[in-house]
């Protein structure tokens, strides 16, 4: 069964810890932040100081996805501010070895990402040191958007990498998931779905999380 974890991003931040009470009533399994930083994506999001407050709200497993440039310099500050899983594009840094180790050397749980665009093989290289392999659905720094149906090759081919070396890494999905895709995001191996202005547009987290999960 696929794990959820909603994306932060879309809920009500003025009730935010009304909010996280609530997905974890719904039996979510994670929570996920998103961090933009302008450059890297256009668009400007939310840091450490959010970050802080979620992680005083709640005991669900924060998964940081990191959409800035030379995110090297701040794993260890997202470590220490509640995240308790990391994960970095392979498009934003030309040192992603030392990046994975970094998160690894923090004792969180490493993810690496790429964008649509972007070939599997550029992260082949770090396959066996990952916890979980992001794929953009979307291209990165805006909700709301439709799913690029391409993707869908990306996941095939990340989920023969992973049976062929018999890995174990997770396959989170970002971006356009809802009623209509999940079903074949799951079909072509996605075990992670991020879920965003969909998930939140639900007045009960509980159908919410029905519908994803079939």
């Amino acid at each position: 069964m696929a794990k959820i974890f909603p994306s932060l991003l879309s809920a009500d931040f003025l009730n935010l810890n009304e909010e996280l009470s609530n997905l974890e009533a719904a039996g979510v399994d994670g929570v996920h932040f998103d961090v933009m930083d302008g450059q890297f994506v256009p668009n400007i999001s939310i840091g450490i100081p959010v970050l802080e407050a979620v992680r005083r709200g709640t005991s669900l497993p924060i998964d940081v996805h990191l959409m800035i440039e030379s995110p090297e310099k701040y794993i260890e500050l997202f470590a220490e501010s509640g995240a308790d899983m990391i994960s970095v594009h392979v498009e934003a840094t030309p040192h992603i070895h030392r990046v994975i180790q970094q998160i690894k050397n923090a004792k969180k749980k490493a993810g690496v990402v790429i964008n649509p665009g972007t070939p599997v093989e550029t992260i082949l290289p770090v396959i066996d040191m990952v916890d979980y392999v992001l794929v953009m659905t979307v291209n990165p720094g805006f909700g709301g958007q439709a799913f690029i149906e391409s993707t869908l090759t990306k996941l095939k081919q990340l989920s023969s990498v992973k049976s062929a070396n018999n890995l174990t890494f997770d396959i989170e999905v970002d971006g356009g998931i809802n009623d209509k895709t999940v079903e074949k995001v799951i079909e072509n191996g996605a075990t992670m779905l991020v879920a965003g202005s969909y998930f939140f547009g639900h007045q009960n987290y509980d159908d919410a999380v029905k519908q994803l999960r079939g």
